[in-house]
């Protein structure tokens, strides 16, 4: 099962680079066959990377103590309801669970859009494959979570006793279906920069999907809090640690965005002040990954692996200078009128 999960990541890989070119190749050369069969790679992942997650699921649950991974966030004495939740309890989970949600998220968007608007929607596609292709190498080339322990031990490390708790259980996974639910307007805004198809269409189709992130992100916050409360026992909700703090950031702005979209909606202004929020929104979850990932900053949120730093920050600044130069060279087209 472990091999079929290995196995499952590298045709991800494969799938999401060939679901790349063949959009970018449909759309260029106005072809067809190539564009169906490109169209078919979003569900493709999705089925891959579940593979690879319901393998893991089943290491933990079987305390398979041959996985590296395994081993360092389970033991045989831990309770069923935490040897579930250890899967995103470390650098290597995590990571495979938020490729699972981003997956998750474009199979859904995918399947509900795929006979709307098709001069936005492929492109949206392709910013989302691309998305998802980063995730993937990291995967399969920096952090596999399938690494396997020559002599497997008899019985593994165990999970932290401050992640032993109810609240944090819940908290990263809404967390992260906010974090990773607003890659979804943020490809589509690009798709409408890439496309000048600069009208509220593109508004329209994410609306749900931005609402639904927000609302996510306001709970993995909340909950995020109460377990700071409880188990940590800071007197305060925040108590200013960074990580905390920079999870509040993106879902600010991400309210900001909410409220100004509708004046564009029915004024047909701040169309460039919209366009800066919700790339904004999404850079600031990068950030908010990176500090986490990057041992950047010292906190009981940051992971004790922190090898993936630098593949963050060039990440966040390919994407942060991508939007940058995307507005600037649209700025005539986003003018009120």
């Amino acid at each position: 099962m472990n091999e079929l999960g290995e196995f499952a990541l590298l045709m991800a890989l494969v799938t999401a680079l060939y679901g790349i070119a063949g959009y970018v190749m449909a759309i260029r050369q106005n072809r067809v066959d190539l564009y169906f069969s490109a169209d078919r790679t979003p569900l493709i992942v999705w089925g891959c990377v579940m593979v690879s997650s319901i393998a893991l699921w089943k290491a933990f649950i079987t305390d398979d103590f041959s996985l590296q991974y395994v081993w360092a966030y389970s033991n045989r004495d831990l309770d069923i309801f935490y040897k579930i939740s250890s899967f995103w309890g470390g650098q290597k989970g995590s990571l495979l669970f938020w490729t699972l949600l981003l997956t998750t998220y474009m199979m859904v968007v995918h399947v509900q859009n795929r006979k709307r608007d098709l001069r936005v929607v492929p492109i949206a596609m392709v910013v989302m494959l691309v998305i998802t292709l980063f995730f993937l190498c990291l995967l399969n080339f920096s952090t596999q979570p399938f690494e396997i322990i020559p002599v497997p031990p008899e019985d593994g490390r165990g999970l932290n006793p401050l992640l032993q708790n109810y609240w944090m259980v819940i908290h990263p996974p809404t967390l992260y279906l906010g974090y990773v639910g607003f890659t979804v307007p943020f490809a589509f805004a690009v798709a409408a920069l890439l496309t000048r198809n600069l009208d509220d269409g593109w508004i329209r189709m994410t609306r749900k999907w931005t609402l639904i992130s927000w609302f996510f992100l306001c709970m993995g916050n909340l909950f995020g809090a109460q377990w700071a409360y409880v188990e940590l026992g800071w007197g305060g909700y925040w108590a200013w640690d960074p990580v905390e703090n920079a999870a509040f950031m993106p879902l600010m702005i991400a309210t900001a965005y909410l409220h100004s979209v509708m004046i564009q909606e029915k004024k047909d202004m701040m169309k460039v002040w919209n366009m800066v929020l919700i790339l904004l929104t999404y850079v600031m979850t990068i950030f908010g990954t990176f500090i986490t990932r990057s041992g950047l900053i010292q906190s009981v949120h940051t992971f004790d692996e922190a090898t993936l730093g630098y593949y963050f920050l060039a990440f966040l600044g390919v994407v942060t200078v991508f939007c940058i130069v995307l507005i600037i060279r649209r700025l005539p087209l986003l003018k009120s009128k």
